[in-house]
């Protein structure tokens, strides 16, 4: 017979697993993907250099696009300059991911009923808080990783890099900016987050126990492809103009003169929709897909094995 205390230490080597099999499964992803990350940054900064110059804002048409940015990269920086802010990347992944997967489903196993699947209308909330909670403990690395792709656009502009390495850009960023700067941008961070995991977690659970109820796939990796890429795209549609506004945020340092060129995330809504246009919203629509697409599908499919080969149920 065993006792609470058995199943409380079965629960923790439970979590303890979920944790690190996250870890593992977000850093295998993260690196795959990296390089299309990277382009979606520089396109979703495109525009900022001309409208902070112009002193009457005009609307800008975009001059670019996502194979030139891969091809300026590769002329510039060569294949390893498509890597450059990996190591935040994956910092931040370390702390993000295993927070809202694990977070995710520690609530669903709360609020469900016993042998009862959630409702489709329960499930977005549940991940919308769950990626919240992540990103705010995670907004620090988020933060150093967007300034530091962003740095390698200044150099090719012929300015000196503002960052050495993220060390270094941890340790500027305090002294210039105090401890509360490497929060910058949080709260369109964590508006993107909840967008991302409305859409990204609900929708891939959903649709897996969509897939497998109606005999389209069993649950293996047919029907971990289709779910991923299914909450790719609806992660995607709700979370990108979140996600401009939260580059454009992050992106910005504090200026000699002590102020930001944003007041705060709706002036930066309203003033890129107001000198880019309402398109702009969704610049790297493309290219943030293309990542979530493959991010999701690499992820989800190695997390599904790795707790199978760990003797957990399937998520």
């Amino acid at each position: 017979m065993k006792s609470r205390g058995d199943g409380e230490t079965t629960t923790s080597n439970s979590n303890s697993k979920k944790i690190l099999l996250t870890s593992l499964s977000a850093m295998v992803a993260e690196t795959s993907t990296f390089p299309i990350d990277l382009i979606k940054t520089r396109l979703q900064l495109h525009g900022e250099r001309q409208s902070a110059l112009s002193l009457t804002p005009k609307p800008t048409r975009a001059t670019t696009n996502t194979f030139k940015i891969a091809y300026q990269i590769l002329r510039n920086d060569g294949l390893f300059g498509l890597y450059n802010g990996l190591s935040p990347a994956i910092l931040r992944h370390l702390f993000y991911t295993p927070i809202r997967i694990v977070g995710y489903e520690h609530l669903r196993a709360q609020i469900r009923p016993s042998d009862h699947p959630l409702s489709l209308s329960t499930k977005p909330i549940l991940g919308g808080i769950s990626g919240a909670i992540a990103q705010i403990v995670a907004s620090p690395a988020d933060l150093i990783k967007v300034r530091m792709q962003a740095d390698t656009r200044m150099v090719n502009q012929g300015l000196r890099p503002r960052y050495l390495g993220p060390f270094d850009a941890l340790y500027k960023i305090i002294s210039q900016e105090g401890f509360g700067g490497l929060w910058k941008g949080v709260f369109p961070n964590v508006q993107r987050a909840f967008l991302v995991n409305m859409g990204e977690l609900a929708c891939y659970d959903h649709a897996k126990h969509f897939v497998i109820q109606n005999q389209i796939a069993e649950d293996n990796i047919y029907a971990h492809t289709l779910s991923a890429i299914m909450s790719g795209l609806s992660a995607t549609a709700l979370s990108c103009p979140a996600d401009v506004v939260k580059t454009r945020m992050m992106y910005e340092a504090t200026g000699v003169d002590g102020k930001a060129k944003y007041q705060n995330s709706f002036d930066c809504l309203v003033r890129t929709v107001k000198i880019e246009g309402f398109g702009a919203l969704w610049k790297g629509f493309f290219p943030t897909w293309a990542r979530l697409g493959p991010w999701q599908f690499v992820f989800w499919v190695s997390y599904e094995k790795l707790r199978q080969i760990a003797g957990l149920s399937s998520f």
